[in-house]
């Protein structure tokens, strides 16, 4: 016998996927004062004045606008808030969110 022994060490990696994001998206109605609505993306998602009308102007010319990109549960979570926002003020206002390609 040789005496040497081998032992054969195997590592196992974990790959770790990045969290699939989603964007939250506003929609345009024709009810909702553009002011309140700059109000709101001011608000929930920490705009400034001009980046939320901007945001505002892309979805009342162009029917919708991708606000921010978030994780599923953030996403929702600014979605929600910002929708119910233009709930409790009697507005129709609507935020939502789908998966980034």
């Amino acid at each position: 016998m040789s005496g040497t022994d081998e032992k054969t060490v195997t590592k196992t990696r974990v790959k770790v996927e990045r969290p699939r994001l989603h964007k939250v998206i506003l929609v345009n109605d024709d009810y909702t004062p553009r002011e309140f609505v700059i109000m709101v993306l001011k608000a929930v998602f920490s705009m400034s004045e001009d980046q939320a009308a901007r945001v505002m102007i892309t979805a009342h010319t162009r029917g919708t606008c991708v606000v921010a990109v978030y994780t599923a549960e953030i996403a929702e979570t600014k979605a929600t808030e910002a929708t119910d926002a233009g709930r409790s003020a009697g507005y129709p206002l609507l935020f939502t969110t789908e998966p980034e390609e």
